[in-house]
């Protein structure tokens, strides 16, 4: 009995394999930033701010007088010997939890002829999402975040008749 509490202490006690982002104290576990991701976007002269998770997120004014937000992650994941890290850009919010069945086959839609990203649904958010390598450099995520944006603030101006809540 003692082996095997022993050994789910040591499992339990193991680092996680993919995105920790977390530096363990004896209080609390905070988030971290990525500093990879700073100075891309410091190089890239964006203002960003970093949330409570250790996540950038940036707004961008768009060339209709919209404005997008878009969050860059820093926690990555793998799978293999790839490495991701996610940029997430939000379009709707469904009043009740459910989209409606238009809304939704119009993300899926959309999801299938993005040349990168697809939509997904966290919570009642649909969230443009695209997927990185952890270690692209500054043009690479700049591309991405253009991607990112544009295509949000494209259907969330579709989907809500003009309306800018992100």
């Amino acid at each position: 009995m003692r082996v095997l509490a022993v050994m789910l202490f040591a499992l339990s006690s193991m680092p996680a394999i993919a995105g920790d982002t977390t530096v363990a104290t004896a209080e609390t576990q905070h988030p971290v930033a990525d500093p990879l991701v700073a100075r891309h976007l410091d190089s890239l002269k964006y203002r960003y701010e970093v949330d409570e998770d250790g996540d950038y997120k940036l707004t961008f004014d768009m060339d209709d007088k919209r404005s997008q937000l878009v969050y860059v992650l820093s926690g990555t994941e793998k799978f293999g010997n790839l490495e991701v890290r996610e940029l997430w850009s939000p379009a709707y919010r469904a009043s009740d939890g459910q989209f409606p069945v238009d809304v939704a086959n119009r993300l899926l839609e959309s999801s299938q002829s993005s040349k990168l990203g697809a939509w997904v649904k966290q919570g009642d958010m649909a969230l443009f999402v695209v997927k990185i390598p952890a270690n692209a450099g500054a043009d690479e995520l700049d591309d991405a975040l253009d991607f990112a944006l544009r295509s949000a603030d494209e259907m969330e101006a579709t989907l809500t008749q003009g309306k800018d809540e992100f």
